[in-house]
Formats: C-alpha cells, sequence, structure tokens
C-alpha cells in the first residue's frame, strides 16, 4: 500500500498527541500502510533553531517526507496555533515538501476554543507546501484522551468514532482497505 509519514509536533515527552498519532498509526497499519513514526522533539533544537537545512537529522526528515505518499501531521494547539516545535520544521522543508502528497491534519488541546486551529492556522501551512490532497482533520480535546497506568490509551467513545472516520477516509484517499475494518469493527 502507502508509506505514510505521521508526524508529531509536540514538544511533550508524555505528549498526547504523540500517543494518539502512535494510536492512529496502528490503525494505518491495519489497512495495510506502512507507518514511519517522526517526534520532531527528537530531532536537535540547535538543527531546527539554527535553521541548519543541511544537519544530517533534518535532511533525513526532508527525505522521511520526500519518501511518504501520505502525511499525518499531529500537533498540541498553543494559543490558538500549531506548536512552535512543527512550525520549525515545516520552516525548514523545501516550499513544496508535500506536493503530491495526501495530508490529515490533527491537533489536540484543552478547550473548544481552539477547534477552528486546524483551519485557520494549519491548513493554510500545509496547502502553501503543495500537497494534492489534505484531507478533513480532526480536534481531539486532551481530556478525550486518558493514558492507563499499564500505557495503555483510551479515547473517548465520540471522539474515536470521529477519529476513526477521519483516518478511514485519509486511508482511502491512499488507496487502503478500509471498507474491510469498517465492517469489523
Amino acid at each position: 500500500m502507502a508509506t505514510v509519514l505521521s508526524v508529531s509536533g509536540s514538544p511533550s515527552a508524555t505528549s498526547r498527541t504523540a500517543r494518539l498519532l502512535r494510536h492512529l498509526d496502528e490503525r494505518l497499519i491495519a489497512q495495510g500502510h506502512e507507518v514511519i513514526a517522526l517526534d520532531v522533539r527528537t530531532l536537535p533544537a540547535e538543527a531546527l533553531l539554527g535553521a541548519d537545512f543541511a544537519h544530517p537529522a533534518i535532511v533525513r526528515a526532508t527525505t522521511l517526507f520526500e519518501q511518504a505518499d501520505g502525511v499525518v501531521i499531529g500537533t498540541p494547539v498553543y494559543k490558538a496555533a500549531y506548536s512552535g516545535l512543527l512550525k520549525s520544521l515545516l520552516d525548514l522543508l523545501p516550499q513544496y515538501a508535500l506536493v503530491g502528497k495526501t495530508v490529515l491534519p490533527l491537533a489536540t488541546g484543552g478547550t473548544t476554543a481552539h477547534v477552528l486551529a486546524i483551519d485557520y492556522a494549519l491548513r493554510p501551512v500545509l496547502a502553501s507546501m503543495g500537497p494534492a490532497h489534505i484531507t478533513p482533520g480532526w480536534f481531539t480535546l486532551d481530556k478525550d484522551i486518558t493514558v492507563g497506568e499499564d500505557g495503555a490509551l483510551t479515547v473517548a467513545p465520540g471522539s474515536a468514532e470521529a477519529l476513526a472516520q477521519v483516518t478511514d477516509q485519509f486511508s482511502a484517499a491512499l488507496g487502503g482497505r478500509t471498507t474491510l475494518l469498517a465492517a469489523a469493527g
């Protein structure tokens, strides 16, 4: 099937955003896609903040974007916008790093006041990078994402259903076998 780059723009090591992405990665893998996870926080700060386009870690990240058929971008929302960490990476990618790709934007945040951050902050930046298609995204409230003592992720039923739907739409745009999972789930 397709190769999907799953990018977490969260600066936190215990990020709900990253955990949610890894949860959705499992769904995409079950639908036949190869998924490669990229946590932007693991890239060297000096390369990101110093705009070091030639740094080996930035070159590797750029290559991952080039090789992907689809990209899932997840970010926490801070002050009604996507994370500065994600912005730092996007600024270092080539202008048309998303040409020909299908993109799924996702965001997490503490209040519904940030629900439009995907459409008014993230989507325009992604669109400027030339994707073939940006599928409908989804904003998930932090309170709808819980992590058990065993590390297992639980997503509140309404959010889980909506996330499954947008993930399946993204998968279908890539050529995934979403109908089999929908019937089984």
